[in-house]
């Protein structure tokens, strides 16, 4: 496949999310897992899951509570396009958005690479921005509210299992309230600069982009500074209910993704209690635990999200379980990302080197 259209920048962007790189998230948490169920290997307690209709039942729950998740991506996305996107184009961008964040660091995120999706989908450019920017500042919303409730409302517990004080949590809450902070502080940064003075964070990137220690960054720090201005206009002109639905959606795409471990947990183990403080608590712990993996260094947190379950639900799951828990988890929410992008990216290059040149032909 040719793909002398796409500009050196634009190929970048191709390179960086090219199925070959696949393979190395996959790698990496299957080695995690493989070492875990070497090292804690026990045919007694690995022999406590009972395949059974509840089990086909909940585990179904977890896969149907992941595809409405990604519904409300699409939702989300239509509802940012004002309506550019159909909804099965939504659906079909949300799976190439997904793709690109499993295989990126997490501390990376994959906005970089929804930036070039959007700009081929021919999506203005104050539209593109303004879609990718204020996605991150709802997403961090989201979390910087419920994040703080559920450590005031749960207690210590909600990160690490018998923890009665802040000091019990040793690394864990160094690292929570750590990402709490910086979620804080960049959030609010684009938050002021979107919705109260732009002109002032434009000025703030003009100046950090003159730093000789980021002259590597400087054009696209520069360019930013340009579009957050766009991004501005944009968005203050929209009414409260697109704002409001913005909202509900990023909520309902959230708040499913971490309901899907109660449903894995509740399929595999045995005796789990299934009141309402006990499902919360699994339901916080899900959310706690991702909010930890967002600086780690592997594509789409691989291997440190399997090694991190077992510690985060303890309490609740045998060790011998843990992992195979946890892999089951990962089957059915992160590998079907990557599969799906290996065969939908393909595609969709090539449809748009096509466009490309049908568009050179017409002039």
């Amino acid at each position: 496949m040719s793909q002398e259209s796409f500009t050196k920048e634009e190929q970048e962007v191709l390179d960086s999310i090219k199925v070959s790189r696949i393979f190395l998230p996959i790698l990496i948490g299957l080695g995690v897992v493989s070492y875990l169920i070497w090292k804690q290997w026990n045919p007694e307690v690995i022999g406590q899951i009972e395949w059974s209709g509840v089990t086909i039942f909940w585990l179904s729950a977890s896969i149907l509570l992941y595809v409405i998740r990604h519904l409300f991506y699409a939702w989300r996305l239509r509802i940012l396009s004002d309506g550019v996107f159909s909804f099965w184009k939504s659906i079909e961008l949300v799976f190439l958005w997904e793709f690109s964040t499993a295989v990126s660091p997490t501390s990376v995120g994959g906005s970089t690479v929804a930036l070039f999706f959007l700009a081929q989908e021919k999506l203005s450019t104050a539209k593109t921005v303004s879609v990718v920017v204020y996605t991150m500042i709802v997403d961090t919303l989201f979390f910087l509210v419920s994040l703080p409730i559920l450590y005031f409302i749960i207690g210590p517990v909600v990160l690490r299992p018998d923890a009665q004080t802040f000091a019990d949590l040793q690394g864990y809450g160094v690292g929570f309230w750590s990402v709490i902070i910086f979620m804080a502080a960049y959030g609010s940064l684009f938050f002021w600069g979107i919705f109260i003075k732009p002109e002032g964070l434009r000025n703030l990137l003009m100046w950090v982009s003159k730093r000789k220690i980021l002259k590597r960054f400087r054009e696209s720090l520069q360019k930013t500074a340009e579009d957050v201005v766009t991004t501005s206009h944009e968005l203050k002109a929209k009414p409260w209910s697109y704002h409001f639905n913005v909202i509900a959606s990023s909520t309902g795409a959230w708040v499913t993704r971490f309901l899907a471990i109660n449903c894995i947990i509740i399929a595999l183990v045995k005796n789990v209690p299934m009141d309402f403080w006990n499902q919360f608590i699994l339901y916080g712990r899900g959310k706690a635990m991702h909010s930890l993996v967002q600086f780690s260094p592997t594509p789409g947190g691989s291997g440190v999200t399997e090694y991190l379950f077992e510690g985060f639900y303890s309490d609740y799951i045998p060790g011998g379980i843990a992992i195979i828990v946890a892999l089951i988890w990962r089957l059915i929410t992160y590998y079907p990302y990557l599969f799906a992008g290996a065969i939908i990216i393909p595609n969709w290059i090539l449809k748009i080197l096509n466009n490309r040149r049908l568009e050179r032909k017409s002039k």
